[in-house]
């Protein structure tokens, strides 16, 4: 059966005519869908870029703490610098004493006792100078202990960032491919 022109142009305005409202049917939900997902995927996006900018402020507040942490450091090296001048100043004090013994030879044999006490003296402040600077060693052993802990934990930080970015931009290349499909689909 053979149709006529006239039929083929009855067939193509009904076609005309409801093509359109046939095409909305179709595409309506697809565009409802597609813009809930968009909603959906931007409260995500949010909740993320919540979630960095937490991670920063305990980043700022590690690197606070580890501000403390050097300035301590500081004080400890200024108590340790003072211990040395008081040190000082005690050798100091024993040149006058040994200077009084060169002025006094003669009563050196009454005060060689009062020497030796002194030497016991000096002694024992070298001694505990010596366990001073034993656990100066240990309080530096300690610092790098913690250093090498913060460096750890920055090193796992950048690792955990990296991942981080590199998850977020999958998903917006993703959303990209998925616009354009989309404003493909729309045109079409």
């Amino acid at each position: 059966m053979e149709l006529s022109q006239e039929h083929l142009e009855v067939i193509s305005r009904h076609i005309r005519e409801k093509l359109p409202g046939w095409m909305h049917e179709v595409s309506g939900d697809r565009e409802l869908l597609i813009l809930e997902r968009m909603v959906r995927i931007e409260e995500e996006l949010k909740g993320e870029r919540e979630l960095m900018r937490q991670g920063f402020e305990q980043v700022e507040r590690r690197f606070e703490q580890v501000d403390k942490r050097f300035e301590q450091v500081d004080k400890r090296f200024e108590q340790v610098e003072r211990r040395f001048e008081q040190v000082d100043k005690r050798f100091e004090q024993i040149d006058k004493r040994f200077e009084q013994v060169d002025k006094h030879f003669e009563q050196m044999e009454k005060r060689f006792e009062q020497v030796d006490q002194r030497f016991e003296q000096v002694d024992k402040r070298f001694e505990q100078v010596e366990r001073r600077f034993e656990q100066i060693d240990k309080r530096f052993e300690q610092v790098d202990k913690r250093f090498e802990q913060v460096d750890k934990r920055f090193e796992d930080m950048h690792t955990s960032f990296t991942r981080f970015f590199t998850v977020i931009s999958i998903m917006l290349g993703i959303i990209t491919v998925g616009v354009t499909i989309t404003g493909v689909l729309v045109v079409m």
